[in-house]
């Protein structure tokens, strides 16, 4: 059956989800992190579109969005070919990063767009990442506070302060205030709950569970055809990045990705 056509925001403004394909991480450090920003910032000029908010998480991304001079789909093509391209590159892997299509909703009127943008700034600390959203470098929220971060050149405050107050300093303020506000906000109906990362003693635990006698420093002189189905099944523990994994039990980070 032919997939429906996504349907149209009479704003031109979307908020998108984009995840890994099977759940898998897109971001694996901070370069990732700022490769991904700054394919974000090439578009953003290149096709005209107006970025209200952002927020990249480890498997998945939320994006604020006003379609520029083309089809919403067709830049956010060009983003996902050119950050795949990048990691393919890095991590010696080969198809699909991205799910096939990402997620989207309209956003036609100011009550939903206030919404859409705390429930993004949120993301980390509804996670447990982070106390306050600002402490969460790698989304907007920063930007929307006046202080520095990443890219922040291509991200427009104003059309969401200017809902506050024409003045910035009241508009900066007010914001703050509502985008902290405790709440039980609901957008794209996301079906995956965020769950917390494990720390290190708590992967340990967890990677021990699985390698049963079998001590830690041992994993890298196992025979490959002992290693690679623990390695997968470690692949597989909920809350613990492949970098993570890799740095726990002294391999490289290649063997965990190729696993």
């Amino acid at each position: 059956m032919p997939r429906k056509p996504r349907e149209k925001s009479s704003s031109n403004i979307y908020h998108i989800i984009w995840r890994g394909a099977n759940k898998q991480d897109i971001f694996h450090d901070d370069e990732d992190r700022i490769k991904f920003q700054d394919t974000l910032e090439k578009y953003h000029q290149k096709s005209k579109i107006t970025i209200l908010g952002w927020c990249l998480m480890s498997n998945h991304i939320h994006l604020l969005i006003k379609e520029g001079i083309e089809d919403i789909s067709v830049t956010m093509k060009r983003i996902g070919v050119s950050y795949a391209l990048y990691y393919n590159r890095k991590y010696y892997t080969v198809g699909h990063l991205f799910q096939d299509r990402f997620n989207s909703e309209k956003v036609e009127n100011d009550s939903y767009l206030l919404t859409v943008t705390r429930y993004i700034h949120q993301n980390p600390t509804k996670a447990g990442m982070v106390q306050k959203p600002d402490q969460w470098k790698w989304s907007s929220c920063r930007g929307y506070y006046g202080q520095d971060s990443p890219n922040g050149n291509m991200l427009n405050t104003s059309y969401v302060l200017k809902l506050f107050s024409h003045d910035p300093l009241t508009a900066r303020i007010s914001f703050k205030e509502y985008n902290e506000k405790t709440n039980t906000d609901q957008c794209l109906e996301e079906p995956t709950k965020i769950k917390r990362k494990l720390n290190d003693r708590d992967a340990k635990t967890a990677i021990k569970t699985i390698l049963g006698t079998i001590e830690i420093p041992q994993v890298k002189s196992l025979p490959r055809e002992k290693r690679l189905p623990l390695l997968r099944k470690i692949k597989r523990i909920e809350g613990i990045s492949q970098r993570q994994a890799a740095r726990i039990l002294g391999i490289s980070a290649n063997l965990i990705f190729k696993a």
